[in-house]
């Protein structure tokens, strides 16, 4: 086995055994970090791999939870049906985006992710007699219930977004390490070398936006599962924005980055609340010390400075 299996397979073990020890409050906010993870993985695959960054990734998060709590709450859909037709809502967004936008490049891209994004925001206003608006709508407990499981409950919730988060970790790891997955590098380094040895970039960077939108999905679905909430603030700018710094505070490109990201920005949030109402202003402050001194990333300077092997 490889060391970036070992490492991979270790952390998912590590995550394992906490359930059993964390104090009641860190194991909630754990499980919450794991689904955001998911949701950071899925950012990754098309920003970190492929070069390709976009503004409005909020609009997959929340086609998998709209998806996924429409069909509970108005056409009482089951569970487990309901949340593969939120995971199948973002799919089928990220298809279309991605046939769309990538028709541009650079900026421009970046601007028509982001206007798709408000266009479903602006959705989820207007047809706010079904999606209740602003408000939002809560999932009863009794309707998160799965083969005898709460999933309301906090050790289920936990198991629940450890396997969410383990299956998409894993799978990441499998499709940077396959030829797939390499010549999605070789476009974000360089996207006419790769088109001139043959390969067809387009139909490559369609198929990331398809996966990171689907992952996105998944972890919106979920998020919406597991917490019992579907609101329209998670098709919001800032949850296109929060990706990207996860990404970026984990390092961009590598798979465990996005959850090492996760975890740091929840607990340094999470810790400065706790002492300053200026929270912000130190979480400010920290993010820049460590855009000046680890530009790429905790995972990525560590990759840089010795773990040459960390994928």
């Amino acid at each position: 086995m490889s060391r970036a299996v070992g490492l991979h397979l270790g952390v998912i073990a590590a995550l394992l055994a906490l359930q059993f020890v964390l104090p009641a409050y860190h194991h909630g906010v754990l499980a919450r970090v794991m689904v955001m993870a998911v949701f950071a993985m899925g950012y990754n695959v098309m920003f970190g791999y492929t070069g390709l960054l976009s503004l409005g990734h909020a609009m997959f998060f929340a086609a998998g939870m709209y998806g996924m709590g429409l069909a509970m709450k108005q056409w009482d859909v089951p569970l487990v049906p309901a949340f593969l037709l939120g995971i199948a809502a973002a799919f089928l967004l990220a298809l279309v985006v991605g046939v769309l936008a990538l028709r541009t490049a650079g900026v421009a891209f970046m601007i028509v992710t982001l206007m798709f994004s408000q266009s479903l925001f602006l959705a989820i206003l207007h047809f706010g007699a079904i999606t209740r608006g602003d408000e939002g709508f809560a999932l009863a407990r009794s309707l998160r219930q799965v083969a005898g499981l709460d999933l309301a409950a906090p050790a289920t919730r936990y198991f629940a977004a450890w396997g969410l988060f383990s299956v998409v970790l894993l799978g990441t790891l499998a499709l940077v390490r396959s030829r797939r997955g390499r010549v999605l590098v070789a476009i974000r380094e360089n996207e006419e070398r790769t088109r001139m040895l043959g390969y067809d970039v387009w139909r490559h960077k369609l198929m990331a936006v398809v996966v990171s939108g689907t992952i996105c999905g998944a972890a919106g679905a979920a998020y919406g599962v597991l917490f019992g909430y579907v609101g329209a603030s998670f098709s919001q700018v800032p949850y296109s924005i929060f990706p990207l710094l996860w990404v970026l505070l984990g390092g961009a490109g590598t798979v465990i980055g996005p959850f090492v990201g996760t975890l740091f920005m929840f607990y340094l949030i999470d810790l400065s609340s706790g002492l300053t109402d200026a929270y912000m202003l130190v979480v400010g402050v920290a993010l820049v010390l460590l855009t000046l001194f680890l530009p790429r990333g905790l995972m990525g300077s560590l990759r840089d400075r010795g773990m040459k092997w960390l994928p």
